[in-house]
């Protein structure tokens, strides 16, 4: 009920519903004292079940990244039933249907954006992590047209650093590496630069 609302209703006023998922529910809410507007994932930790590591991955990754091309993590509050994830509120959607919408971006926009894109993936991987699941429907557009990565439900800070093999298969089967889809030893670092050059193939062409 109400009573796991009550921490976050201290500090945000909820709104409409943005995005749901299986687990999870996106509401766009207000910080009372700034005003400014926000994203808050909402996630019930009974149905999260077996996927409750991914969330906790997640939150790790995200408060230890600071990227101007990756999404903000502001604030996280946990009850005994829900996650509530206070996330920046990036207003244009996300990148896929952005393409979708224009069937394919210009060369110049293209470019843009994947600059964008490798800055933050560089970041990533000069922290330790691999993301491993590089995808147009995890980079949204904030107002001013600039891209931000999210969804690091999946990634990997491999304890030996990034050179060490991951044997997870994980992500999206068009993104991934084949040596990910083949069930490979794989390094995570080499598998999301592949899932960039899908990435910009989808941009220039559709």
């Amino acid at each position: 009920g109400q009573s796991h609302y009550e921490e976050i209703l201290k500090y945000y006023e909820l709104h409409e519903t943005i995005g749901t998922g299986a687990f999870a529910k996106v509401k766009l809410a207000r910080h009372l004292l700034t005003g400014e507007k926000v994203a808050i994932k909402i996630m019930d930790k009974l149905a999260l079940g077996d996927d409750l590591p991914r969330v906790k991955t997640e939150i790790d990754a995200m408060k230890n990244l600071s990227h101007q091309h990756i999404c903000k993590l502001y604030h996280v509050i946990e009850t005994s039933k829900k996650i509530f994830m206070v996330l920046e509120y990036c207003p244009g959607g996300e990148l896929f249907d952005y393409i979708v919408s224009k069937d394919r971006l210009s060369e110049e926009e293209a470019r843009v954006f994947f600059r964008q894109i490798v800055s933050a993936v560089a970041y990533v991987h000069s922290q330790g992590y691999a993301h491993r699941d590089l995808k147009p429907e995890n980079l949204l557009i904030d107002e001013e047209h600039n891209l931000k990565l999210i969804d690091f439900g999946l990634c990997a800070k491999p304890k030996g650093g990034l050179d060490y093999h991951l044997n997870t298969c994980c992500g999206s089967p068009a993104y991934a590496a084949p040596e990910l889809i083949q069930g490979k030893a794989y390094i995570g670092s080499e598998a999301d630069i592949w899932s960039m050059g899908v990435l910009l193939y989808a941009l220039l062409c559709g």
